[in-house]
């Protein structure tokens, strides 16, 4: 299919240059010539065969298309390749800009602009006023080069959310069993470590309890003390706080796994970046670990650099070894199985990056790892600064070919004037209007005023050029300008709020350091005092005043061109004729950007359903494991612990030893039990407070930038209500999360449980306000909302009647 969609588009561009150029040639009475029809074919076959092969060999393509019309434009007659060389070099920048990246597509642009400029200059000199095809063609490549680096950016989007979506859904199967291993792990810590040890205890002071009796009360009061530390422990277990991690970091594993073969004698020097939890710390780590067994198995004692940096965009895992010192023995070499490579390859690809190995030029070796970052952006590869001196060079030497022939031919004197010519005022009028479309985003008031404002100039530039070439053009140019700003604010609008990326960020760390007062909801009656760039700033504003205001300014411009050049219509007509046609442009380009932004925040709105459903069963999930494990802690291991201490309380050291054994016997039942998966029905109970560290693990495990945190001040035991109420507030604000840093904190007084979030930008919308005040409002709660995404949600502690005797 792809195939050919290439081929449709070249075949259909000769259909319509052949319908023009020789297809008109008959009907004015004129027959091409043979040998102007040979060489038509040449070009056109020459044509077609690049843009067939457009989307492997984008700028070579470009470069073909370009120099097969520029050649077939000196023996053919006027339009015999004015579809290939407007229409096929457009639709090569375009592939050029959606295929490479925005530097290679720019430099295109701007290379073939000034070649074709300087090549009119060398054919036709300085003679021609008016120079409007000139800036119709800088202007269709400029669009052409634009819509290719708009499909691309909306490409790239794309792929980026599919690529969240699916490491959302590993994410998804891969927390209840990282909650498995972990409860597993502690609870084997816990007997190996803990009831062990009672065991031991009490058994040597029952083998010596006629010789040494003191060792009894010492085995009791240890027997107490370790049962007692058995329970805290175990309850640590069940509900760890989200504001403390239980487990190693990705950065400590790291760090301990740098110093592990330092204490092997190999000298490594780390720099590591923190990493969220989740398959690309995972990957990093095996990768970082892979890589550091190699350098011990065949460079033993040589210099190693492992460097770790997490970005945005970005993960760079890189492992460098120098040669190893003069007289070292590389032991292991004959160790590996031979698949490292491929390991290493891997690992890098499941995470969805690439890896690239080989020797230094110092005789080293070199493993380097390109892995998703924090937006799960797709992973791209740097480009050499040689590469970019190579197209520089290369466009220089495009750009002044055209100049060669004036260095042989002696020119013809031009006459030359005072007065400024039309094509230069339109390539300046034009300029002007790039630069307001690049500060449609930032500023999209002044943008639009810039906009509105320069065509009334269009008008005076016909004037004062002396442009006599068709009227209509010049004020379609504009207008053309201001139906890409008004679509563009159209789509804005309609898709919600503009995207955390493109508002002033305030630091994490400045958050942090102010609290969450700092950035609390404003006070009723009280507005917020906005400086003129944050007034720029504004997104949205009313449509109909803009709308209005740009019918109005295109139409004056319009009338203003067509009545300077004269005619026998009447005024009325041309007015409303101007007014007609500038009004139906507007609405629809309105219309398109409105219908563009809808979908957009529909996709958006998906996508995002999507990410919450599946942080809310991974969640869900992981609190069944969690509580099918902690019911086995309660029935068995939490109740004869009790025991043990009940009966080293009341001095007999042989109970408490038969009683140390049956909960060490019990805990070994559970680990055995969780391994196989047989840890009591299969329960799915709606998650608490308690469940908080889970939520954020799965949201930093799928790239979002969340930290919760709570203070000492909250009850250990809240109301059913409040607790579930809570936990789906705190979940519904979680999921509005976008590209920058969120801190939620919880916090409650004698009476209230305050949840504070800070960095939500989305909090605001419609939808998610809607969802936060049902939860908030059945239990007589307020919501608040302030400036920079923040949200604080405040709950009362009194239970409702009946809400204790409800089940978890």
């Amino acid at each position: 299919m792809k195939r050919t969609d290439d081929r449709l588009l070249p075949v259909l561009l000769i259909c319509a240059q052949a319908v023009v150029w020789p297809g008109a040639a008959p009907a004015r009475g004129a027959v091409p010539p043979a040998s102007a029809l040979l060489v038509a074919a040449l070009v056109a076959g020459v044509v077609t065969a690049a843009l067939a092969l457009r989307r492997a060999r984008p700028v070579t393509t470009l470069v073909v298309v370009a120099a097969a019309c520029a050649l077939g434009a000196g023996p053919l007659p006027t339009g015999a390749t004015a579809v290939l060389g407007t229409a096929g070099v457009a639709l090569a920048l375009f592939t050029v800009a959606t295929e490479r990246d925005a530097f290679t597509a720019v430099l295109c642009v701007v290379a073939l602009a000034a070649w074709q400029l300087l090549y009119n200059l060398s054919l036709h000199g300085l003679s021609d006023r008016d120079g409007l095809d000139l800036v119709l063609t800088s202007v269709l490549y400029a669009a052409a080069c634009g819509a290719g680096l708009l499909v691309r950016r909306a490409s790239r989007a794309r792929k980026a959310a599919e690529r969240l979506l699916r490491r959302a859904e590993s994410e998804r199967h891969r927390l209840p069993a990282v909650e498995r291993r972990r409860m597993e792990r502690e609870l084997h810590d816990v007997s190996a470590h803990h009831l062990t040890a009672v065991v031991v205890t009490a058994g040597a002071a029952l083998g010596l309890r006629d010789r040494r009796p003191e060792l009894a009360a010492e085995a009791l009061e240890f027997a107490a003390e370790t049962g007692r530390e058995v329970t805290r422990a175990l309850g640590a277990v069940r509900a760890p706080a989200p504001s403390r991690e239980d487990a190693p970091s990705p950065e400590e594993r790291l760090l301990d796994l740098v110093a592990g073969f330092r204490r092997l004698d190999q000298r490594v020097d780390c720099e590591i970046d923190p990493l969220p939890d989740g398959t690309v710390a995972d990957a990093a780590y095996g990768i970082v670990r892979e890589a550091l067994t190699n350098v011990a198995r065949h460079a033993p004692g040589a210099d190693t650099r492992v460097r770790v940096r997490y970005g945005d965009t970005r993960t760079d895992v890189r492992v460098t070894s120098a040669p190893p010192p003069p007289g070292a023995v590389a032991h292991g070499a004959g160790l590996g199985g031979g698949r490292g490579q491929a390991f290493l390859r891997s690992r890098a690809r499941e995470a969805g990056g690439t890896l690239t190995t080989g020797p230094t030029a110092a005789g080293g070796w070199d493993v380097h790892a390109v892995l998703p970052g924090r937006t799960a952006a797709p992973v791209e590869r740097s480009v050499p600064r040689s590469y970019r001196l190579a197209q520089l060079t290369a466009a220089v030497g495009l750009v002044v070919q055209p100049l060669l022939p004036l260095l042989v031919i002696r020119a013809e004197e031009m006459p030359s004037g005072g007065r400024v010519s039309a094509g230069v005022l339109f390539a300046l009028l034009v300029a002007a209007q790039a630069v307001a479309l690049l500060w449609l985003r930032r500023a999209p008031r002044a943008a639009l005023g810039v906009l509105f404002g320069l065509a009334l100039l269009w008008p005076v530039a016909m004037a004062t050029g002396g442009y006599t070439g068709p009227v209509v053009l010049p004020p379609a140019l504009s207008l053309l300008a201001t139906c890409a700003a008004l679509a563009a604010d159209a789509a804005g609008t309609a898709a919600g709020p503009s995207p955390a990326g493109n508002r002033p960020r305030l630091p994490l760390r400045a958050r942090t350091a102010a609290g969450p007062s700092a950035a609390g909801p404003s006070t009723a009656g009280v507005r917020p005092r906005l400086s003129l760039p944050a007034l720029l700033a504004l997104p949205a504003f009313p449509a109909f005043p803009v709308v209005a205001v740009a019918v109005a300014a295109h139409a004056a411009a319009a009338t203003a061109a067509v009545l300077d050049r004269g005619t026998t219509v009447p005024v009325w007509a041309v007015v409303a004729g101007t007014t007609a046609a500038a009004s139906l442009a507007v609405a629809a380009a309105r219309r398109a950007g409105v219908l563009r932004g809808r979908r957009d925040r529909a996709a958006r709105s998906t996508r995002e359903e999507r990410l919450a459903a599946w942080t809310g069963e991974a969640v869900r999930d992981a609190w069944a494991e969690r509580r099918r494990i902690a019911a086995g802690l309660e029935t068995t291991v939490l109740s004869r612990t009790a025991d043990m201490v009940a009966e080293a309380e009341a001095g007999r050291l042989d109970v408490t030893a038969e009683r140390a054994r049956e909960a060490l016997a019990a805990m070994r039942a559970l680990l055995d039990a969780v391994r196989e998966g047989e840890t009591g029905p299969d329960l799915r109970p709606q998650p608490t407070l308690q469940a908080l560290d889970l939520l954020a693990h799965q949201l930093r495990a799928t790239g979002r930038d969340v930290e919760i945190r709570l203070t000492g001040r909250i009850p250990e035991r809240l109301p059913t209500a409040v607790d579930l109420a809570a936990y789906h507030a705190a979940e519904t604000v979680l999921a509005a999360v976008g590209e920058e840093p969120a801190v939620l904190e919880l916090d409650a007084d004698e009476d209230r449980l305050t949840l504070t979030a800070t960095g939500v930008p989305r909090a605001a919308d419609p939808g998610v306000r809607e969802r936060l005040t049902t939860r908030v409002t059945a239990l007589g709660g307020t919501l608040t909302t302030g400036p920079r995404g923040t949200v604080r949600l405040r709950l009362p502690l009194a239970a409702a009647p009946g809400d204790e005797k409800r089940e978890r």
